[in-house]
């Protein structure tokens, strides 16, 4: 039986799956110690299962235990990356590569990079959300230090050619950092086969906590380093001082496992759900969709519907239907997403957009609802909008 309201919003964050729950209970109250304790047995048992997810998430990317660190999310992993790579390789230049339409954690950190000295070019993509490999090579001289893209993006769900910028990276010996947050545990990523020196991933996108995320940081060909944002008792490598959250820690480490298991199979139900969502909700007129219909997520459409205006269409449906606007992070701003600007849509045709991002607990039955429950509301507010135009 359908249970209202119905959750499209994934992108934004997921549910904790119920495994992830179960996993991470027992390290609340029974084995509660602290992971830097090693002269008893509730530190030891804490920092065992705090080295089994570094092998978790390694396994998970094709990366070493070793190179895993952890931290409070993707925003403060990011902020370790840029503001620890541009410190550290300072003798070394002072430019930083990366797009226009990255998150915001990233444009913000550049933008404020930029006042301590950072030179930052920012890449226009092109009408699917895309840059080249070749608008990165054209884009590095001799002060770049850094190239910065995320791997799939939050808003239209386009993935970026990864593999070939970071082969492009690799040439200029320039360290290739990627925001993977909407890509892991939705698609197969691999750092070394994609050539990335420095990535950053959040749990709550892939079914795991809040507050708990991870910084891949390479050991090898190249060896990266990072100056430290935080100081305190040296934990996780220097890099990120503080007491290990051991719950959240665990609980990303079974969201990794699981993710390794069935992301193959949720990816194709999702890319089935997304097809026939998209087909019906285009078979009303001056519906778009914004993107890469080929380079994206399975699980993500983003949809313009000319003539409405997204906020009112959310208004309509958000009892019933959590969809979202645009970006989680930036959704209270009346201004229309950048990301659509960036692709070339105009104000009006940005402003009439919804993202639908799907889970692996959206059923048919949901997306049917959605689908009937979004017509009949553009179907109703185009008819108020024609009226007060007349």
């Amino acid at each position: 039986m359908l249970q209202l309201p119905i959750y499209l919003d994934y992108n934004s964050t997921t549910p904790c799956d119920p495994r992830v729950v179960e996993a991470m209970t027992p390290y609340f109250t029974q084995y509660f110690g602290n992971a830097a304790s090693r002269s008893h047995s509730f530190g030891w048992h804490a920092d065992a299962a705090v080295e089994l997810v570094r092998e978790q998430v390694a396994s998970l990317i094709g990366a070493n235990p070793k190179e895993i660190i952890f931290t409070s999310g993707a925003t403060e992993a990011i902020n370790i990356a840029l503001q620890g790579v541009f410190k550290i390789y300072a003798a070394k230049g002072n430019h930083i590569i990366t797009t226009n339409i990255e998150h915001k954690a990233v444009l913000d950190t550049c933008k404020q990079l930029e006042k301590e000295g950072a030179v930052v070019t920012y890449l226009p993509v092109n009408s699917e959300g895309l840059i080249t490999p070749d608008q990165v090579e054209d884009a590095i001289n001799s002060s770049t230090i850094l190239v910065v893209t995320m791997y799939a993006n939050n808003e239209i769900g386009t993935i970026m050619p990864i593999q070939e910028i970071g082969a492009v990276a690799r040439k200029h010996g320039v360290l290739f950092f990627t925001d993977a947050s909407q890509a892991i545990g939705k698609i197969p990523v691999q750092v070394n086969e994609d050539s990335i020196d420095i990535l950053a991933l959040s749990a709550h996108k892939m079914y795991g906590p809040k507050g708990m995320g991870t910084l891949y940081i390479r050991r090898r060909n190249p060896r990266v380093r990072l100056q430290p944002l935080m100081y305190g008792g040296g934990h996780e490598r220097g890099i990120r001082s503080g007491t290990l959250n051991v719950p959240g820690i665990v609980g990303l480490g079974k969201a990794c496992e699981v993710a390794k298991t069935e992301m193959q199979k949720d990816a194709e139900r999702h890319k089935k759900l997304i097809n026939k969502l998209e087909k019906k909700l285009l078979s009303l007129k001056d519906v778009y969709v914004n993107g890469s219909k080929e380079h994206r997520l399975p699980h993500v459409t983003n949809i313009s519907f000319k003539y409405v205006e997204g906020e009112g269409l959310m208004m309509e449906l958000n009892k019933e239907i959590a969809v979202s606007s645009g970006s989680a992070c930036t959704s209270a701003s009346l201004e229309p997403s950048y990301v659509l600007k960036a692709i070339g849509l105009d104000d009006e045709l940005a402003h009439s957009s919804l993202r639908f991002s799907l889970g692996k607990f959206t059923t048919e039955e949901e997306i049917d609802f959605a689908v009937e429950r979004v017509s009949h509301a553009v179907k109703k507010l185009r008819a108020i909008n024609q009226f007060a135009r007349e």
